[in-house]
């Protein structure tokens, strides 16, 4: 049902930094940053030749990242995002297996203009978990 690992989200408490740190010191291409209000963070992409890596910043209190930067100060892994080929298929199968679709189990746009869903950590090794429909 999963397909190729899309990116590898990263919560941090100042994106310049992050921009600073991935750009700068690494060398990687990274993206413009861009506001999702409906997810309640700012993001880039690090572009790499097999993957992606999101860094994420909270745009507010009340966004699930400044909640995770609460609990984790210096920031860190948030998700994991692979890709599906059909989110409602996915999102239906899953559910059927018992997994836990966070939410209201609807799709929402993604920051790749994607519908995605987030499924719970403690399904799935501890990690949570988004899908992207491609």
């Amino acid at each position: 049902m999963i397909g190729r690992l899309n990116h590898v989200a990263i919560a941090v408490s100042d994106l310049k930094a992050g921009i600073a740190t991935y750009a700068g010191v690494l060398g990687a291409k990274v993206s413009e940053p861009q506001e999702e209000p409906d997810h309640g963070v700012r993001v880039v992409f690090v572009e790499l030749p097999n993957t992606k890596i999101e860094l994420l910043e909270p745009i507010g209190e009340n966004s699930p990242i400044a909640k995770f930067l609460e609990k984790n100060p210096s920031g860190g892994i948030h998700h994991v995002c692979y890709e599906v080929e059909d989110i409602l298929a996915a999102r239906d199968k899953l559910k059927a297996e018992g997994a836990r679709v966070l939410g209201d189990g609807e799709p929402k746009i993604g920051a790749h203009g994607k519908p995605v869903i987030f499924l719970h950590p403690k399904d799935f090794c501890g990690t949570l978990t988004e899908l992207e429909q491609i």
